[in-house]
């Protein structure tokens, strides 16, 4: 019966999907007349309405997100990765903050919404396979965060994770974000769950699914720190909240790759 159910709700929830991205498709190409403000504007009740329609699906959001998280400072935020439904939390939870989502550039291509936010949103898009102008990319963004323009948002896993257990890191990009942006604080993120919403490749989408998501206090950043030491901080730090919303005993981890 289970199983029928979420053939029902994910089949009405499809076209409410779709119907968003089409939507604000149109609002953003629009919104790209008035400029980049306004853009962004757009983009993140577009993120917002993704959010709400969550619901739909039955799914319910629990979040445990710092009060030292200043709504409109310009910060380096670190998270793990489940699925597609992690990305609209960061508009959700801090839309003054103007996250750009470090991602790989197919998908600035072909879907409707989202290729179109984050090439209009001047979001970085890198190349996987052409290290050094990904490199470029994630270091112009480091100097966008340092100017105070924006934040940026990192997965540094590289790829999401099939079942919700923290992949090491690759610390080549972390590194350079780090590195290009030497005085902005750092906010480690968590996000559990939504990878149980994916397992299925949507055919079809759990129902009830409970996600969760938090973020610590930031962390200052200090004139000669060790990046590499930082970057395993950031990375034990998600594992521990990782391990905090399942309820077990926490470990450390290593960054790798």
């Amino acid at each position: 019966m289970r199983g029928y159910l979420d053939w029902v709700v994910t089949i009405a929830y499809m076209p409410v999907f779709a119907g968003i991205l089409i939507a604000y498709d149109i609002a953003l190409r629009a919104a790209s007349l008035l400029g980049i403000a306004a853009v962004e504007r757009v983009a993140v009740s577009l993120q917002q309405a993704l959010v709400r329609s969550y619901s739909l699906l039955g799914v319910s959001l629990h979040a445990e997100i710092s009060s030292a998280i200043e709504p409109d400072e310009s910060y380096i935020f670190v998270s793990n990765h489940q699925s597609m439904f992690d990305i609209p939390l960061f508009a959700w939870f801090f839309p003054g903050n103007n996250g750009k989502y470090i991602t790989k550039k197919q998908l600035g291509q072909w879907i409707p919404g989202v290729s179109t936010n984050l090439k209009l949103g001047r979001h970085p898009l890198i190349d996987r396979q052409d290290r050094d102008s990904a490199v470029s990319v994630i270091a112009e963004l480091g100097q966008r965060v340092s100017r105070g323009e924006v934040s940026a948002v990192i997965f540094p896993e590289g790829s999401r994770s099939g079942d919700g257990k923290l992949k090491p890191f690759k610390p080549a990009g972390l590194g350079m974000l780090l590195r290009s942006a030497p005085q902005a604080k750092v906010v480690p993120c968590c996000l559990d769950n939504s990878w149980q919403l994916m397992k299925n490749s949507f055919l079809p989408i759990p129902r009830g699914v409970k996600l969760h998501f938090s973020c610590t206090a930031p962390i200052p950043r200090q004139q000669g720190e060790s990046i590499e030491e930082l970057i395993d901080q950031i990375q034990n730090c998600i594992q521990k909240q990782l391990d905090k919303s399942r309820g077990q005993g926490t470990r450390t981890a290593s960054a790798d790759g």
